[in-house]
């Protein structure tokens, strides 16, 4: 069974930067895609970003380019992906949720296992 854990949520003042983090366990193939997603209060989920393992093939959100990163870490058999989010505001406040699709694909309704979310709120 697939497990999703995320870390690095937290609030934060506009103009500051977050490192999100979410460890897979329970992955036994080789061919998949990690995504973050965010859902703000009131508001529909929505795609921010998206690494493929195999080809290390990157998605950003067309309205989060130039403040994103996301990359993966490998650690005792353990894929970690980490999302960093830089020059936040107001309107990155959301719950940041990892997901993962065997497949290879970065489509919200193809992921095949969620995380529980981390809440990051940006407010002076």
């Amino acid at each position: 069974q697939v497990q999703l854990v995320e870390s690095g949520g937290g609030l934060v003042q506009p103009g500051e930067s977050l490192r999100l983090s979410c460890t897979a366990s329970g992955v036994t193939l080789d061919y998949y895609a990690f995504g973050w997603f965010r859902q703000a209060p009131g508001k529909e989920r929505e795609a921010v970003s998206c690494i493929s393992v195999p080809t290390g093939r990157t998605y950003y959100a067309a309205s989060e380019k130039g403040r994103l990163s996301i990359s993966i870490s490998r650690n005792n058999a353990k894929n970690t992906v980490h999302l960093q989010m830089n020059n936040l505001n107001p309107e990155d406040t959301a719950t940041y949720y990892c997901a993962l699709s065997y497949g290879d694909s970065c489509v919200e309704d193809d992921m095949d296992y969620w995380g529980k979310g981390t809440l990051v709120a940006v407010s002076s």
